[in-house]
């Protein structure tokens, strides 16, 4: 018998045990190359109401958010619940301006019904396929039934979250995989391979914000604010009230220090959030920057121009993230190719099987990646931050960045946060404008791999 026949008629176990390996490294091999087929036998869906203080950004307001639920049963028996947070008006917000706050939010959640209704009684052996399969058919929905022929991706994807992260709850569990690191797939693994021992947690402030609420941020330690530009308004208008918040920011916490980056300064994060119409207002907006002198504290510009604005932004002195239109990763590398120098990953807003693969594309091109927020609930604050956990430092930078606001935001989170199966836990907390991502943080997966009891029970008459 040759050796190869050999090889093909005797099972994996016999070989690995013939090569001398090792029990863990027999098992790691094993998940990796014998992946469970997992039958979606039935699903289901439902979703909660979350009053906000009013969040406004992108030239409008959100006044609540729908955290939605999507359970998956597989064959074996085993059910899961994924949860999403949906934002139509970062999403895509013409289809929020062409509808009330219910509604936009309506046409999303149906689009979450509809990938459910697609994966009843599919089988998969691997998320990310499972999403790659899905997400055409849901998009084309999406653009039949809110009437934009051009509906951005990232609607979609921010529809399917919930169920994208039920599928990997039920893959981590058909293939016992203990923890978040064994369920990253080996080719998504060098763009995750840093372990931070602290997340710097920011906070953000829309325009207009009261300076007041800022300087006290900063006194409790966040040291990187994030500053939703974009006014409302005319351009002209916007410009301008853009300047002066950034004047007040800067006069009043521009002089704090913190040992978290190279310079000890302070850094801003700002957002346009597409609104600025011309890379020649952005011009305009960075020759007040230096004016001032807050232009060399400005660690990054995320989103500043139109979805469609090609405009080569790699001549600016300043780095210039993709957000939105980065939909997924096709277009993150078109963006790459235009100048911007970061990528902004959200797991909570695109799925964490497309973050995956953004995030490998960035590593192979030697672009750094940092996660961003969605206003998401307590528990989808920890699928992020294992993202966040997990990449390269920004340049300035020496730990990981991670924007989170539900704090701020959400009228009831201390209730929320009861819904968190590991509340309480260290890593769950901010202290001194960080996360401490510890040991712990890693072994237990930050806890999102544990059932909530609280959403488990939106299904309990199943």
């Amino acid at each position: 018998m040759k050796r190869r026949e050999f090889i093909n008629k005797t099972s994996a176990a016999t070989v690995l045990s013939s090569m001398g390996l090792p029990m863990t490294m027999k098992a790691s091999i094993k998940a990796r190359n014998m992946q469970t087929k997992i039958t979606i036998n039935n699903t289901n869906s439902n979703f909660e109401r979350e009053s906000l203080t009013p969040y406004r950004f992108g030239g409008g307001a959100v006044t609540q958010l729908w955290q939605s639920a999507a359970w998956l049963q597989s064959d074996s028996g085993i059910s899961k619940v994924g949860l999403g947070t949906q934002s139509p008006l970062w999403s895509d917000g013409r289809v929020a301006r062409a509808h009330s706050e219910n509604g936009a939010n309506a046409l999303m959640f149906a689009l979450s019904e509809r990938a459910l209704q697609i994966i009843k009684g599919r089988s998969f052996t691997d998320p990310i396929k499972l999403l790659d399969e899905i997400l055409p058919e849901v998009h084309e929905y999406g653009k039949k039934i809110t009437g934009e022929a051009d509906l951005r991706k990232t609607f979609a994807l921010n529809s399917l979250v919930a169920v994208d992260n039920a599928a990997w709850l039920l893959y981590a569990h058909e293939n016992k995989m203990r923890n978040f690191d064994e369920m990253i797939p080996e080719k998504y693994r060098p763009g995750l391979s840093h372990k931070h021992e602290k997340v710097a947690s920011i906070p953000s402030f829309p325009v207009g914000t009261e300076i007041e609420k800022i300087k006290t941020a900063a006194d409790e330690g966040y040291f990187i604010m994030k500053l939703k530009m974009g006014a409302k308004g005319t351009q002209k208008e916007m410009l301008a009230k853009d300047m002066e918040f950034l004047t007040n920011v800067h006069k009043n916490i521009g002089h704090y220090e913190t040992p978290h980056t190279r310079d000890g300064k302070i850094p801003y994060y700002v957002d346009p959030n597409g609104r600025y119409e011309s890379k020649e207002t952005l011009l305009r907006f960075l020759d007040h920057a230096k004016k001032i002198g807050a232009f060399d504290q400005i660690a990054v510009i995320e989103e500043p121009l139109a979805l469609t604005d090609e405009s080569f932004v790699g001549d600016l002195g300043v780095t210039i993230a993709a957000d939105e239109s980065a939909h997924a990763v096709e277009d993150a590398v078109v963006r790459m190719e235009q100048g911007y120098g970061t990528i902004v990953v959200k797991a909570i807003a695109k799925t964490l099987s497309m973050t995956m693969k953004i995030v490998q594309a960035c590593h192979e091109r030697k672009v750094p990646c940092f996660s961003a927020d969605l206003t998401v609930n307590p528990i989808l604050v920890d699928w992020n931050k294992s993202i966040a956990a997990r990449l390269a430092p920004l340049p300035m930078m020496d730990i990981g960045l991670l924007e989170t606001n539900g704090h701020q935001f959400y009228n009831d989170w201390d209730r929320m946060v009861s819904y968190h199966p590991k509340a309480g836990a260290e890593w769950t907390q901010t202290k001194n404008g960080v996360y401490n991502t510890g040991q712990s943080f890693y072994d237990e997966s930050g806890g999102i791999l544990l059932p909530s009891q609280h959403y488990t029970d939106l299904f309990k008459e199943i």
